[in-house]
């Protein structure tokens, strides 16, 4: 049995890319017949977890190649890349994902390379295909705290400069450029083109398919709309928002019916201010002043139902456009699809719905060979907050930290990520397994600097 599984433990590290550094003896569990083996070298050439043993094929596994200027070559397999660190040709330079780079001038063989970006509000897909395989695939998980910490950024500002006794009125000089846009949207625009912009240091892409879409939200709300319609809105003959909402609701009570009695009724919002509340009639209610004043004080809290909004359709169709002239600025080649085209073909290839699926299939795959796909999470890399408030104490940051959350270190011989650091003197550390462990940064070597766009796992 022991030597059934050694067999098998050779068979899936042969060709493995990593260099005396990155390939250490990795305790593995294998069906209670082996506790340890030597020599097994991570899954998918990553240092940075431990992956759980597992039989695939070498073409889901790429190593991207860098030339001696930095510009990207075709990636080859992890057994070529593992002779070429033992010649002392190649170095490595990235980990995220598995990255090396020659020391010595090569010729520059590249292939026609197309890469699909599937655009969303809160996930982002992307593909890029040759004519026999895909090189890459995967999904990115964007922020969505922006709006809300721009919030609270605005109120901090209020405060401090209230507490100006002069300061000269500006409300007149603030003029905003053509193609403006909201911060929350810009940077999600921005990080957009920073993923593209990643994968071009990668992979050598000639050319770009975006899928573009514009949503008619009235037709979404309302399918059975046309025509004159479109200028008459649901609010058509009302003099506000209240008159609407209170006739909507039939002037009664929606918590209790009129079973308090109280004449007296009140236009409440579903979501408080803190969730991003708004005007619109479908986040607003008519209660009676009894139960708007039980729920306030927390003793009859009214039931708060689920609310569609339209975040994402409204960034599609505004930044479509915007997005397609940044990426004609870094590519020469660069087209575009529409969703009910990617759905069409998605099915004929018998796969289910998944971003990297559908860029997979704007980039024009047909029959390639595919790689897993590995998804990314993007983070808040940095808090420039000083001072903050626990408890009534005032504490002031006084200086940078050197690890920051996402970092890889190494502590006692293994590879952790860092979570947060407590004032300096405590650093949180977690594993693949969400272990945690609490050392003290001294103790703690940086492997490497985290980046906004944190590896996640891989499919």
């Amino acid at each position: 049995m022991l030597a059934a599984v050694m067999s098998k433990v050779k068979e899936h590290t042969l060709g493995c890319s990593s260099s005396p550094k990155l390939c250490k003896p990795v305790a593995k569990q294998l069906g209670g017949a082996l506790s340890s083996a030597a020599g097994i070298v991570l899954a998918h050439n990553s240092s940075e977890e431990d992956q759980p043993y597992s039989v695939r094929s070498r073409e889901d596994m790429l190593i991207y190649v860098l030339n001696h200027k930095g510009r990207p070559l075709m990636p080859c397999s992890p057994r070529k890349a593992k002779m070429l660190l033992k010649e002392g040709k190649v170095k490595v330079v990235s980990r995220k994902p598995f990255t090396i780079q020659w020391v010595v001038p090569t010729r520059s063989y590249t292939q026609p390379i197309s890469l699909g970006l599937d655009p969303g509000y809160a996930t982002v897909g992307f593909s890029a295909v040759t004519a026999k395989k895909e090189l890459v695939s995967g999904e990115v998980k964007l922020r969505t705290d922006v709006s809300k910490k721009l919030t609270e950024r605005r109120m901090y500002r209020r405060n401090r400069r209230s507490r100006l006794w002069y300061r000269p009125a500006r409300f007149l000089n603030r003029r905003k450029p053509k193609g403006w846009l909201p911060p929350s949207i810009q940077h999600k625009l921005d990080s957009h083109l920073r993923l593209v912009a990643w994968l071009k240091k990668l992979l050598p892409i000639t050319k770009v398919v975006v899928e573009v879409a514009n949503f008619d939200i009235q037709k979404i709300k309302n399918p059975n709309i046309s025509g004159k319609q479109y200028q008459e809105g649901e609010q058509k003959g009302f003099w506000n928002v209240r008159e609407y909402v209170l006739w909507r609701d039939h002037y009664e009570c929606q918590k209790c019916h009129g079973r308090s009695g109280d004449k007296v009724l009140q236009v409440h919002h579903i979501r408080g201010r803190k969730n991003g509340a708004t005007n619109r009639p479908e986040e607003l209610i008519t209660v009676c002043r009894t139960c708007h004043e039980k729920h306030h004080k927390g003793i009859d809290l009214i039931q708060v139902k689920k609310i569609k909004d339209f975040k994402a359709e409204t960034f599609m169709s505004t930044v479509r456009w915007k997005l397609v002239d940044k990426l004609k600025e870094l590519f020469s080649d660069v087209s575009v699809t529409y969703g009910y085209l990617t759905k069409m073909k998605r099915i004929e290839l018998h796969l289910p719905k998944t971003h990297s699926n559908d860029a997979f299939v704007i980039a024009g795959g047909d029959k390639q060979l595919r790689v897993k796909p590995f998804y990314l999470k993007q983070v808040r890399r940095n808090n420039r907050r000083l001072e903050r408030l626990v408890k009534g104490k005032r504490y002031i940051r006084r200086q940078r930290y050197k690890l920051q959350p996402g970092d890889l270190v190494r502590y006692n011989n293994k590879l952790w990520t860092v979570v947060c650091t407590a004032a300096g003197t405590i650093v949180w550390l977690a594993d693949k397994n969400n272990r945690m462990k609490y050392p003290s940064p001294k103790k703690v070597e940086l492997v490497c600097y985290g980046k906004s766009f944190l590896r996640w796992r891989y499919g």
